[in-house]
């Protein structure tokens, strides 16, 4: 494995191509405008804070809605860097309400969407599919593809957790 020292060298290297700038700051710049798009879409959920970008790694804004909010969980829509691809995730405000509630998702047994194994280490409770291969060449269609499947992930986790407390 490279030192750090190496590393550097070849992230220098990739930044004066120009491709990875360029890339980056398009991603960032359409991660900002879907998060406007919900917040323009969905005027009863709230966008706290600004985009979290990340180690480039990952890429999220939050959404919270009323109701999941009052149970401190949150939404995120994340932009995963390694393989470019879009989730949607449920999780709590810390780890001892995102263990309640992973907890209770496990006992239920609800298979609707992806249950991490274990949450040690993990930001999600549950976890959604959005775009695994997103065409920016179209990003009006990504857009909707995003919005319509998240919608419905927040819709699914409200109506789960409306009667489990």
């Amino acid at each position: 494995m490279k030192d750090f020292n190496d590393c550097v060298s070849e992230y220098r290297r990739q930044v004066q191509k120009g491709e990875i700038v360029k890339a980056y700051r398009g991603l960032m710049e359409y991660m900002m405008n879907l998060r406007n798009h919900f917040r323009d879409r969905f005027p009863e959920y709230s966008f706290p804070g600004n985009i979290y970008s990340g180690y480039m790694d990952m890429t999220y804004f939050p959404v919270l809605t009323p109701e999941l909010k009052a149970k401190g969980l949150k939404t995120a829509i994340v932009l995963i860097h390694d393989d470019v691809r879009f989730e949607a995730w449920l999780s709590g405000y810390n780890k001892q309400i995102q263990m309640k509630y992973w907890s209770l998702v496990r006992e239920k047994g609800w298979d609707r969407y992806r249950v991490p194994e274990s949450i040690k280490g993990i930001d999600s409770i549950v976890e959604c599919d959005l775009a695994l291969s997103p065409d920016f060449s179209d990003t009006a269609s990504l857009t909707g593809t995003i919005e319509t499947l998240a919608h419905k992930f927040i819709m699914d986790t409200e109506t789960f957790f409306k009667d489990l407390d």
